[in-house]
């Protein structure tokens, strides 16, 4: 069997500058690239998940609540939703996109372009243990990591490869992780409270 890294969101709006910009997520995207540069052969496969919005309803909000609802971010088209400069992605094989027409945290809830979703390609590839990092740890994190377990893949976050919004919420979310059984390494950039 193999394994597989995926890199969930490291888009322009996740990073510094961007519409719903997390702290230190520019270092995470220049720390994957360090990775995968230090250790070539450590997976298998490499994969990646994007925000990639069309009209997703009440995801937006005006105001936004910040818990249902967030800033325009991550627009199909636009320079927000591309991937971070730093992050390298010469090994990234297949995109995952997600959340066109609605809210989507996870990336089992995306398809590549030609609408295979994350798991069956997984699944197609043989691979059954998945490595995560990205952005942000207590939500898309969260949740891809979660449907990672679920579809019973062994899953490990590398939680210092990945940038957090805020401290209440990742304890929740690493609370939940560990709970499903998801191996987390390391401690997640994370600003003050």
């Amino acid at each position: 069997m193999a394994n597989a890294l995926i890199i969930v969101d490291v888009q322009n709006d996740f990073c510094e500058g961007g519409s719903l910009a997390v702290a230190g997520g520019a270092g995470v995207a220049a720390g994957i690239s360090r990775l995968l540069a230090t250790e070539p052969d450590r997976w298998d496969h490499v994969v990646a998940t994007k925000d990639y919005h069309v009209d997703p309803g009440a995801h937006f909000g005006d105001p936004p609540d910040f818990v249902d609802s967030w800033p325009v971010h991550c627009v199909v088209g636009t320079a927000g939703s591309e991937f971070h400069p730093e992050l390298d992605t010469s090994r990234v094989e297949a995109i995952f996109h997600k959340g066109e027409h609605a809210a989507a945290y996870s990336g089992f809830e995306g398809h590549a372009a030609d609408g295979e979703c994350l798991a069956d390609w997984l699944r197609r590839h043989g691979v059954d243990r998945v490595d995560l990092v990205g952005i942000a740890t207590d939500h898309c994190v969260r949740a891809t990591a979660l449907d990672a377990a679920r579809e019973g893949f062994a899953t490990t976050v590398l939680l210092e490869l990945t940038a957090a919004v805020a401290p209440a919420t990742t304890d929740v979310a690493l609370r939940a992780m560990d709970g499903a059984g998801v191996t987390l390494h390391g401690d997640p950039v994370i600003r003050d409270a």
